[in-house]
This record gives C-alpha cells, sequence and structure tokens, in this order.
C-alpha cells in the first residue's frame, strides 16, 4: 500500500509552522532557501552552548565537538551512498564550485575543454566559465529557446577527445525541468570526460543517490535542505585525489579537507546531523526501513509524490492563462516545484502584490541572467518565481490560486 506523507508531521518538525509572526503566510520562495528543522536548530544551539570550542582536542567539549562534526559527514555520506571521506563541506555552494574551479585551472591544460550550460545558476556556470582566461576552451551546452530544455543530442554533439568535464544542473532555479543525470554523466563518461552536477535545486526535493547516479562530482546547498548555510560535495575519491591540493599543504592526504582552503564552520557542520536526524525521524513515522541509502530514497519518494499532487493544480493553472508564459514543462512529473512565469510587468512587482495576499514569493532573475537571455526574457523584467517543497499544504496551494487570480 502507498503511504501518503504525513504532512501534520512533517510541519511539526519546523519551528516556522508555529511562530505567529509567520502565520497566515504561505511560503512559496523556497527555491531561495527552506525553513530550517527543529533537529539542526537544537543541534547548533548545543554547539553554541557547550561545544563552542577548537575541536578534536583532549578536554570533553572538545573531543564532543569533534566527533558531532564526524557524525554529520558520516550520516550524511551513507544518505548520499558515498564514502565518508567522498564528502566535504565548505561555506556555499558557491565557494565549493569557485574552489573546484581553482583545482581543475591547475589540471588542465590550455587546448583543453569544459562543456558548461545557459540553463544553469550563475554559480555553477561563472567559475568555470572563468576557466577560459588560463586558455581553457568553453564549449556551451544551450537550451532551446522555446521550452527551456537540454537535448542530450546537443550534448554529444559538443564532445570530444579534448573535453575533460560537463558541468550541468540537476535542475534549473529557472526552468524547473529535471535532467536525466544518469543519462548526461554516461555519455561524458564514454567520451572520456568527468562530470559536475549542480544539486542545489534538486536536493530540497528529496536527496539523490551521487553514488548510483554517477556523477564524479555534486554539490548542494545546506540552507535548502532545511539546515545551516553550508555548502555540501561529493567528489569521487579517484578524481579528488588527482586533482591538485586546494588546501594546506599537511591536509593533502585527507580527501575531505583537500578542497576546503579554510577552515570549516564547526558548529554549522555539527548541526548538518540535525538533517539526518529529520530524514531518520520521517523514515521512522512512515515505516521505512532499511539501510540509510535505503531509507533516504524512500522519504525522497514520499517528498516527490506529494509535490507531484501539488504542482500538477498550479502548472494547470498557469497554463490556461493567456497572459502569462509558463517556463519549462507543464507535467509535473518531470520537474521540481519551482515554478517561474514570464508576466508582462516585472516579476518583481507580481511578488510585492503577492505578499498583499500572504504570499511570500519571489521575483527578478534569481542569478538566472543567462537563461533568461537563451528563452528571449528580459532579465531587468524577470519572472516571478513560485517554489514549494515537501512541508507545503493543500490548504496553502488554495491559498496561492486564489492570490493568483486576484493578482494576475
Amino acid at each position: 500500500m502507498t503511504v501518503a506523507l504525513d504532512t501534520d508531521f512533517v510541519r511539526g518538525q519546523f519551528p516556522a509552522f508555529s511562530e505567529p509572526s509567520l502565520a497566515g503566510q504561505a511560503f512559496f520562495e523556497n527555491a531561495g532557501g527552506s525553513y530550517t528543522c527543529a533537529p539542526v536548530i537544537a543541534r547548533l544551539d548545543r554547539y553554541y552552548r557547550q561545544r563552542k570550542v577548537q575541536p578534536y582536542g583532549p578536554f570533553d567539549a572538545s573531543r564532543l565537538a569533534g566527533e558531532e562534526m564526524d557524525e554529520a559527514r558520516t550520516r550524511l555520506a551513507a544518505m548520499l551512498g558515498v564514502a565518508t571521506d567522498e564528502l566535504s563541506f565548505g561555506p556555499s555552494t558557491s565557494q565549493n564550485t569557485y574552489v573546484l574551479a581553482q583545482a581543475f585551472r591547475q589540471w588542465m591544460s590550455p587546448g583543453e575543454a569544459i562543456v558548461v550550460t545557459d540553463q544553469d545558476h550563475e554559480a555553477n556556470s561563472g567559475p568555470w566559465r572563468r576557466l577560459a582566461d588560463s586558455g581553457i576552451e568553453v564549449r556551451e551546452w544551450r537550451v532551446d529557446r522555446n521550452t527551456g530544455l537540454l537535448r542530450l543530442e546537443d550534448l554529444e554533439n559538443l564532445l570530444d577527445e579534448r573535453v575533460r568535464l560537463v558541468c550541468f544542473p540537476h535542475c534549473s532555479n529557472i526552468v524547473g525541468a529535471i535532467n536525466p543525470v544518469v543519462g548526461i554523466t554516461a555519455a561524458a563518461h564514454a567520451a572520456g570526460a568527468f562530470v559536475c552536477v549542480d544539486g542545489v535545486s534538486y536536493a530540497p526535493h528529496g536527496f539523490p543517490n551521487p553514488g548510483q547516479m554517477g556523477p564524479d562530482i555534486y554539490l548542494f546547498s545546506a540552507y535548502k535542505t532545511y539546515g545551516p548555510h553550508q555548502g555540501i560535495m561529493t567528489i569521487r575519491r579517484e578524481l579528488g585525489q588527482m586533482l591538485p591540493n586546494q588546501a594546506h599543504w599537511f591536509n593533502a592526504d585527507t580527501l575531505y579537507k583537500r578542497f576546503t582552503p579554510a577552515g570549516p564552520d564547526h558548529a554549522q557542520v555539527a548541526a548538518c546531523a540535525g538533517i539526518a536526524d529529520y530524514f531518520d525521524a520521517l523514515a521512522e513515522h512512515h515505516r521505512i526501513a532499511g539501510d540509510a541509502a535505503t531509507r533516504t530514497s524512500g522519504v525522497h519518494d514520499l517528498f516527490r509524490a506529494h509535490e507531484i499532487s501539488l504542482l500538477q493544480p498550479v502548472l494547470d493553472f498557469l497554463s490556461a492563462r493567456n497572459d502569462v508564459r509558463l517556463i519549462g514543462p507543464r507535467d509535473a512529473t518531470l520537474r521540481a516545484p519551482t515554478v517561474a512565469v514570464e508576466l508582462q510587468g516585472p516579476g518583481a512587482e507580481a511578488a510585492a502584490r503577492l505578499a498583499e495576499h500572504g504570499i511570500m514569493a519571489g521575483g527578478g532573475d534569481f542569478y538566472g541572467v543567462r537563461p533568461l537571455k537563451a528563452m528571449g526574457i528580459d532579465p531587468d523584467k524577470g519572472v516571478l518565481r513560485l517554489s514549494f517543497v515537501h512541508y507545503t499544504t493543500r490548504d496553502e496551494i488554495d491559498q496561492l490560486l486564489n492570490a493568483l487570480d486576484a493578482v494576475l
């Protein structure tokens, strides 16, 4: 029997939903950052109260601080299907990507090539594009102007023996379409290239299993997956050891330190274990058994089923209007619930009007200037973006649709 997501239980894990100042407001800007779950807040509070010392020392507070940091890495790696030392933390995904790009710049030779897309958030595109300043050829995998989608055959036309890396998003924070990571990765690997996937816009909708999917690098942000403001990166050991060390020379032999030039935020790293606590609580409540990766996969499927059921009415509502342009697929099973629409006026103005109806949404370019331009949308006008996650309810969707009907 299919188990439905218990949204009452879910919302009970988030202090935001009992916060008086947020009462009556429906949150539809989750693509910019999600609410933080209670286990993360509790761990962060405990760390600052009891463990705010240099970790890994011989006294109890220091020892416990280090153990909590190690716990976060161990548990999240198991959830993502990778080895513990293949997961590292950084101050943000943008910073992690920048550090990686410097490592590839040192490793690659002039004349070699990388592939980037114009569907990306700038954080996963800009650092790679700057490699052109060092003589690296940058090839652009372009979206279809009408749909915003990436076509695999277009990538295959860009691949040859000079391509060393292919960078693309699991899904775009503008287009919302879920890209076929396994198929794209297989095509890149067949051509001898490594793969870097930006999972920032996908991971909030359920952790994937990069270990099974095959990309060499997978990055996302903990503050979008109900945690603190940290970037989380998985990198396959073979590639991580091949690339030049970016950290202190004496950390070169520790994989999870090689791409962290500065010391991590100890408290926030430790608090990331609260994300694992939350997923475990969901698995237990919904009777999902198995190892960490299996439980995480089960929770992922719960998230997706719930989100798809809420997303389709939104897509149908917007598709039926002739005064807006819905970006991305109209089938909820093909996309994440990050919905961008081009309006006749600026997206930010529509977001401000929605706020009067208790809808917290966003308008602008969302660092997606390249995909907007590629689809013929003026970045200065931008889009209205409506994004939600698994803790959104049917009542909030109804509130959104009523507000859209009034505003549009």
